[in-house]
């Protein structure tokens, strides 16, 4: 980073400061200007799988997903970090098999469940972790089914040459307002590019995404598409637990937030005014993120107050011993 961000997070124990992390946040309006600021929001990042639901818009602009009859499950499972759970799995599974291919197309890894039940089932049964257990398989699917409705080479749709790619990259550009030409991305963990852009960057996106700003008539549709399935099967996008899932289900789809590695997280708000937000906690601490975003989301989305009362151990959760004793707590200090 080039520029030292404030403190985000404390975590508190017996009264005293025992951690603290670092970060960077904003939050836009539907005309983009900023609503609140935090830290260095212009400096580029790898935003990770905070971006899925915008790498998802050609999957229905492309007309790939009427072709293959694809519903708003698998729409939302494009945008999603599932956890590998069986529905998740056994959805990728037939869509596969609608687009004509396997398993063995998917190039993002074989990857462990990260639901725990689901992991030690699969290993009491001696059963594989397969590419489908990845939890960006999702993601990779909707690459797979735009590249067939395309008649597009389906080996190697991961690489940065490929038109898959470069049609995100693209659509990034175009979305954030943030040229990516000439840089060279970062791969991603499931392989995929991920091109460097900045918070504002991506907070504009999500505003649009949301908002539904297009020119285009086609990617009005394809967003309400796709913020429509987030909002239905939050189940989809995250999993048992999850904090992308719980946000969706306590607020009814009004707040829609996707988690990135690395302590990445952008959202958007559908209320009255229509906000998008983007954070990146420095050290990449999924604990901190989730406080931050928590803190976000109970600032600025004009929850109620049973709904407040419901995220409030989200955002400023305590801390326990082993013996599970309250020893301290977490809490975002950003005003």
């Amino acid at each position: 980073m080039t520029k030292v961000n404030p403190v985000l997070v404390e975590v508190i124990r017996s009264g005293m400061v025992e951690s603290y992390h670092r970060g960077a946040a904003v939050v836009v309006a539907e005309d983009e200007s900023v609503v609140a600021s935090y830290g260095n929001v212009d400096q580029k990042i790898y935003p990770r799988s905070a971006i899925k639901p915008l790498q998802a818009l050609y999957l229905v602009e492309s007309g790939a997903a009427d072709r293959f009859q694809l519903d708003s499950q698998h729409i939302a499972l494009a945008c999603a970090s599932h956890s590998g759970e069986a529905y998740h799995v056994s959805k990728i599974e037939s869509w596969l098999q609608r687009i004509g291919l396997s398993d063995d197309a998917l190039e993002c890894g074989a990857q462990p469940p990260s639901h725990r039940e689901s992991r030690e089932i699969l290993i009491q049964e001696a059963m594989p972790f397969t590419s489908v257990h990845n939890n960006c398989s999702g993601k990779h699917a909707g690459f797979l089914s735009t590249a067939v409705h395309l008649g597009e080479p389906v080996a190697g749709y991961i690489d940065a040459s490929h038109p898959a790619q470069q049609r995100v990259l693209k659509t990034l550009e175009e979305l954030t307002g943030e040229s990516v030409t000439g840089i060279h991305p970062g791969v991603d963990g499931c392989g995929i590019p991920t091109p460097p852009l900045s918070l504002r960057g991506i907070a504009c996106a999500n505003v649009k995404l949301i908002a539904g700003r297009f020119n285009s008539e086609t990617r009005g549709h394809a967003a309400t598409k796709i913020v429509e399935a987030m909002a239905k099967h939050p189940d989809l996008v995250g999993g048992t637990g999850r904090f992308c899932t719980f946000v969706s289900q306590l607020t009814g789809g009004s707040v829609l937030v996707k988690v990135g590695a690395e302590g990445v997280f952008a959202g958007m708000f559908s209320g009255t005014p229509r906000l998008g937000f983007a954070l990146k906690i420095d050290d990449g601490a999924i604990r901190a993120a989730e406080v931050a975003m928590g803190r976000l989301i109970e600032r600025y989305c004009k929850l109620e107050l049973n709904e407040l009362n419901a995220l409030r151990p989200r955002f400023n959760p305590i801390v326990l011993n082993v013996a599970k004793r309250e020893v301290g707590e977490m809490r975002a200090v950003f005003a």
